[in-house]
């Protein structure tokens, strides 16, 4: 019998670690390793198909020896984390799946995994995941009927569900939080009609621009890293416009960029916490006084409107209200505990994906401009929306590369779901679980 190893046990993990033991019948079985034996024994639900690893993944020891007895890795670890359990996959030789993108670290295992047979998949989530395969799906498309593509966008959010959104930012916690917390520090550089664009992060929230998406409204977007490295995985080395954007309900993007611009996502300056305040930690980020005119201070020093104050107001930032933490923590740790408190998803709380993609193309003289969409509903806090389109593409191709429905040896190394062997099945399957994609054209 075939094991299966899952680093990680949370957030995001729900539905990969379901479909996994639902699947194993008498072919493999499930092992979860993680350091909280709580999340991986709520995952399993006392599953016959599943064994619990209590282990820290640090342990070098204990690591390498769930993975030499595992035919197969798949990690949802922290990104940060992925190389670790990529080297020992090189040692024993085994296949590995991740939701991350592809690091510099993993990047240069390319030759040595491609050497040794094995693939490393990596961005095979949601985004990026889905967003490669669908888009890939409509590129191949398009080039099949000679068509000549001219612009490509793409835009992907993590969302509250309309039923389960009752907070003045429109936003609820379901995925990673640090990466909530960080999310744009990169910048972003895109292309547009044949210039290259770029954006700092500290103004990559300000622009507010919008799409509109059936049965959802309007949502704002800004542009996400560097979109510039998928034109040549794409194979669009000529298109005029490329870009991959996230999305966020309007009210959340103005209020977030007066958080940036007042450091609250600093990861570098350091904070004593023990007894101090939410309002000390304002007081001393604007160098003001915490007293009464704290709040209008910080809103004359960063320009902020009556609406988006209350956004902050409710975040609870100016309260005197003893900061969630102890010793010594950076604005953005502060930060993060805030928002994980008050940005909580309940248990029936539901969250919503939303992923959008709009092609031109000229055929035959003729402009066509073709939207793809996809939005899937969670089902509550555990089987989110999130999980299910992170987890599900993962568990899809697990599966298949364990059943030998998928003959990887063309596709080693360290790769991204571009290729027509991944994504024509994966895509299939996910369509029977409620993940597919409707398309308009004009």
């Amino acid at each position: 019998m075939q094991t299966v190893l899952i680093a990680g046990a949370g957030k995001s993990s729900a539905f990969l670690i379901d479909y996994m033991l639902t699947n194993a019948k008498q072919k493999w079985k499930v092992v979860i390793m993680d350091a909280n034996a709580e999340m991986i024994a709520e995952k399993l639900n006392g599953h016959p198909k599943g064994t619990a690893a209590v282990i820290d993944i640090h342990d070098e020891n204990a690591r390498q020896n769930l993975v030499k007895n595992a035919d197969i890795v798949l990690s949802l670890m922290p990104p940060d984390l992925h190389f670790l359990l990529a080297k020992d996959c090189l040692k024993f030789k085994k296949n590995l799946i991740t939701s991350s993108y592809v690091s510099d670290q993993l990047k240069e295992l390319h030759e040595e995994a491609k050497k040794a047979g094995i693939l490393f998949m990596c961005e095979m989530g949601l985004d990026p995941g889905i967003d490669h395969m669908s888009a890939n799906a409509i590129i191949h498309g398009v080039q099949r009927i000679a068509g000549s593509l001219q612009s490509f966008k793409s835009y992907c959010g993590g969302l509250v569900a309309p039923e389960s959104d009752n907070n003045p930012w429109h936003y609820k916690i379901s995925w990673n939080p640090r990466n909530i917390v960080l999310a744009g520090k990169q910048g972003a550089v895109w292309l547009e009609n044949g210039k290259q664009q770029e954006a700092v992060y500290e103004h990559l929230f300000a622009t507010n621009k919008k799409i509109k998406v059936a049965d959802v409204g309007s949502l704002a977007y800004y542009p996400n890293r560097d979109s510039l490295k998928y034109l040549d995985l794409y194979s669009l080395p000529d298109v005029k416009t490329f870009m991959r954007a996230t999305l966020r309900y309007p009210a959340f993007m103005k209020a977030w960029d007066v958080v940036i611009k007042s450091g609250l996502t600093q990861e570098n300056d350091e904070f004593e916490v023990n007894n101090i305040s939410y309002a000390d930690w304002i007081a001393q980020k604007t160098g003001k006084a915490n007293d009464a005119d704290l709040r209008t201070n910080f809103m004359k020093a960063f320009t902020v409107d009556e609406k988006e104050m209350k956004q902050l107001d409710w975040l609870g930032i100016f309260e005197n209200r003893r900061i969630n933490g102890t010793g010594k923590m950076s604005s953005a740790d502060i930060l993060q505990s805030l928002l994980e408190e008050k940005w909580k998803m309940k248990a029936l709380d539901k969250d919503m994906v939303v992923m959008q993609h709009q092609i031109e193309y000229e055929r035959k003289g003729v402009l066509v401009k073709l939207t793809s969409t996809m939005v899937v509903t969670g089902e509550s806090r555990q089987h989110s929306a999130m999980a299910k389109t992170v987890g599900l593409p993962m568990a899809i191709l697990a599966k298949k590369i364990l059943l030998d429905e998928i003959n990887i040896k063309n596709i080693t190394g360290v790769q991204i779901p571009v290729m027509q062997e991944v994504y024509v099945p994966v895509l299939k399957e996910l369509k029977k679980n409620g993940i597919e994609f409707m398309e308009t054209i004009e």
